[in-house]
């Protein structure tokens, strides 16, 4: 069975999000809708693969789940990237008011 918003959907027990990754910002962040996306903002700059770490363990850290449970499914080399958590723990609060 899948549900789905906007910027994410369920498939099976995995939660798929859609995300629009803003490098080299102060803080790591969730930031709102862009279209039709959640806006993550990161440390990270994106060379060398780091922003894509940082977004793992940003991720896993949210839904508290290991980072080998976030897999970047699209978008590795792009700022809008597809994101599928592997049977997430929990739903983070801050997403409650996107």
């Amino acid at each position: 069975m899948t549900s789905e918003g906007i910027w994410w959907r369920c498939d099976g027990d995995d939660l798929v999000l859609k995300l629009r990754i803003q490098p080299r910002a102060t803080r790591d962040e969730l930031a709102g809708l862009q279209g039709d996306r959640l806006r993550v903002r990161l440390r990270a700059p994106p060379v060398d693969g780091k922003a894509n770490a940082q977004l793992q363990r940003f991720v896993a850290d949210l839904f508290q789940v290991s980072r080998q449970r976030v897999l970047i499914e699209a978008g590795l080399g792009a700022r809008e990237k597809r994101v599928r958590i592997l049977g997430p723990v929990a739903l983070p609060e801050s997403l409650s008011a996107i």
